[in-house]
């Protein structure tokens, strides 16, 4: 074999050849049933090699084990340590690095031995190093090994790591290094952002489910932080020669300032969960950092009347559950979302910060809303779409979230809903439907062009395996007659290959049917746990050839999802059934009838067509054929 040669070049060619053909699944099964791996195994593990040599036998172990064949618990420790070696030296080529890196990665969820060997060996410092490095390669390698760590180690060792991410002030980095870089932000790097966001945001669960505890002394000395820090000087002031009787029924009058709704016992209110004792954390959070803010609320609320009070803890109650839902915290992470907020990474204490924006913004809407005790859940309604709407805008900055959210005040929350109600109701006319009914056909075919024409353009697609989401990238397009589809493997940084060089194609007239979710063979063998839900919602197949041969895809998003099942269906002659379908028929429909309505501004139109008037009495200018005719 060439691989085992003692001439250098001989040895890198064939190093180099092996790796290319290693993708080749029947080539790779072949080459391991051959125990070509030991080769592989003796050059790392010797460690005479360097270079461009070890380069080529990374890349080809790293193809090889992809296709599953061998387990990577049967690494020796040797190779691993050598491989681990790789990653800690300084004088190492990068390519080099990246290939370990990705190694280790792959390595990491697949045992709980090799987790903690992986996480012993190479320390959070020297991931840390690597992901200030320029290289943004070297960069991707080190942040995804980091998430690897971090999804699969226990709930205390996470914790434990993002605790001493923290100190070492990695979000600042990210927010600084990564998020406002002169290169544009990759896909990979943004589902890496959005994990390390997930994983962040997760370690509010436990106290999110823990509910209050009456007899624990902590949690009590927190409930009653709450309300020293607001009625402090007055308390003292008079508290001093009152009987415990007394003083019970002031404390409970002060609670029921503070807008408990059980002011006898206020741990009564913080039994539910969620949001449990991560509502109690955020009140006290708001009234250490901002006391004056939170004296404010406190006192401005209780020197008004009794029904127009904003309650402040029954307030922060929900506020904490509806953030809790809007930011997902408690849901597993998805395998390829990419939506992380960038504000997020440019402050600390993330969640508690934005809770101290939006009570306030609480207060400020109960007033604008003029609202009494019985308005609280409009209020509350009004407050989620506000942070809602604000969040989808995707700020870069909590200062500049609470500027906007501010700014979104109820006046302007009534406007968008009218102008929503308002084009609802104009759509919903019997006359404009009959019109939609009209339109459809049309519009339909508009939209099936669309669809074939996004198709021509191609696509880059991503290979996900069981373990991971990979750096492996193929572009499949469809050729401009509509008749080929065209598909290959790509290089990263490729974005839109010639028809020439996708060197595998399918007729569309061989194509027998699509597949999507569960019913495409790539999803049957994985297991149906929420972790894998979003890859079933992006997966489809194409049934092709005799033999029923399928090519299987992960749409990197879900728009791609829906323009490539509706592209695939009008190649098949079918109707397109993408939720995307109706929106973009819905957008299309809404435009081309305001154009046609447009001489009809503010005339109501009647439901059913104006009578059609007798005929006149003098009615007689019309010819009579019957009397010609005798």
């Amino acid at each position: 074999m060439g691989i085992q040669s003692k001439n250098v070049d001989v040895k890198t060619d064939s190093l180099k050849k092996l790796a290319s053909l290693s993708q080749d699944v029947t080539f790779a099964q072949e080459f391991i049933s051959r125990n070509g791996l030991k080769q592989i195994y003796s050059i790392v593990e010797e460690g005479h090699d360097t270079g461009e040599i070890l380069t080529h036998t990374l890349k080809a172990f790293t193809e090889l084990m992809e296709h599953d064949f061998v387990s990577w618990e049967n690494l020796s420790t040797v190779f691993i340590r050598k491989i681990v070696s790789y990653v800690n030296m300084n004088a190492v080529d990068a390519s080099i690095q990246q290939l370990s890196l990705s190694i280790l990665e792959n390595m990491v969820p697949t045992s709980r031995l090799l987790f903690e060997l992986v996480k012993k060996e190479v320390t959070l410092d020297r991931l840390l190093t690597h992901l200030q490095a320029t290289n943004a390669q070297l960069q991707l390698k080190a942040m995804a090994l980091l998430i690897a760590l971090l999804l699969s180690a226990t709930d205390t060792e996470r914790r434990d790591m993002m605790d001493y991410l923290r100190e070492k002030n990695i979000r600042q980095f990210i927010h600084k290094n990564i998020i406002h870089s002169s290169e544009p932000l990759g896909d990979e790097m943004a589902h890496y952002l959005y994990v390390l966001q997930s994983v962040s945001l997760n370690l509010c669960e436990h106290r999110m489910k823990s509910s209050m505890d009456p007899y624990s002394q902590e949690q009590r000395d927190l409930l009653q932080s709450l309300r020293q820090t607001a009625f402090e000087s007055e308390s003292e002031a008079s508290t001093g020669n009152f009987s415990t009787e007394r003083r019970r029924s002031l404390c409970a009058k002060e609670f029921r300032k503070l807008g408990f709704m059980n002011n006898s016992n206020p741990a009564e209110d913080l039994r539910r969960a969620p949001p449990g004792l991560l509502a109690l954390d955020n009140m006290v959070y708001f009234s250490k950092n901002t006391p004056n803010a939170y004296s404010r609320f406190v006192l401005e609320n209780s020197s008004r009347e009794d029904k127009h009070e904003c309650p402040f803890a029954r307030s922060s109650i929900q506020l904490t559950l509806i953030l809790c839902e809007i930011l997902h915290v408690g849901e597993p992470c998805s395998e390829t979302a990419q939506a992380f907020y960038p504000m997020f990474f440019g402050q600390d204490h993330f969640f508690e910060e934005l809770f101290c924006i939006c009570i306030q913004l609480v207060n400020k809407t109960w007033k604008e809303m003029r609202a009494t005790q019985e308005d609280f859940d409009k209020v509350m309604q009004v407050v989620r779409e506000q942070i809602t709407r604000i969040l989808a805008l995707k700020p870069t900055s909590l200062e500049l979230f609470k500027t906007r959210v501010n700014g979104m005040n109820y006046s302007e929350i009534l406007k968008l809903r009218q102008m929503e109600r308002l084009h609802q109701e104009e759509t919903l006319a019997v006359p404009v439907l009959e019109l939609r009914e009209k339109l459809k056909p049309e519009l339909l075919e508009l939209i099936r062009q669309q669809r074939l024409l996004h198709l021509c353009e191609g696509t880059l697609f991503r290979k996900i395996s069981s373990r991971r989401r990979q750096d492996k990238l193929w572009y499949c397009r469809l050729s401009p007659n509509h008749k080929v589809l065209h598909y290959g493997d790509v290089e990263e940084g490729v974005q839109s290959p010639p028809i020439e060089s996708l060197l595998e194609k399918i007729p569309v007239a061989d194509m027998k049917m699509l597949l999507v979710g569960k019913e495409c063979p790539h999803t049957k063998e994985k297991s149906s746990g929420k972790q894998n839900k979003d890859v079933l919602e992006l997966a489809f197949s194409i049934v092709h050839d005799v033999e029923e041969y399928c090519l299987n895809f992960i749409a990197p998003n879900r728009y791609e999802f829906c323009l490539w099942t509706d592209g695939l269906n009008v190649l098949l002659g079918k109707e397109m059934t993408s939720e995307r379908t109706q929106t973009d028929l819905d957008v299309l429909l809404s435009m081309e009838l305001k154009l046609r309505l447009l001489d009809l501004e503010n005339i109501s139109i009647p439901d059913k067509p104006p009578p059609i008037p007798k005929p006149p009495s003098n009615l007689n200018f019309c010819y009579d054929f019957s009397q010609a005719e005798q």
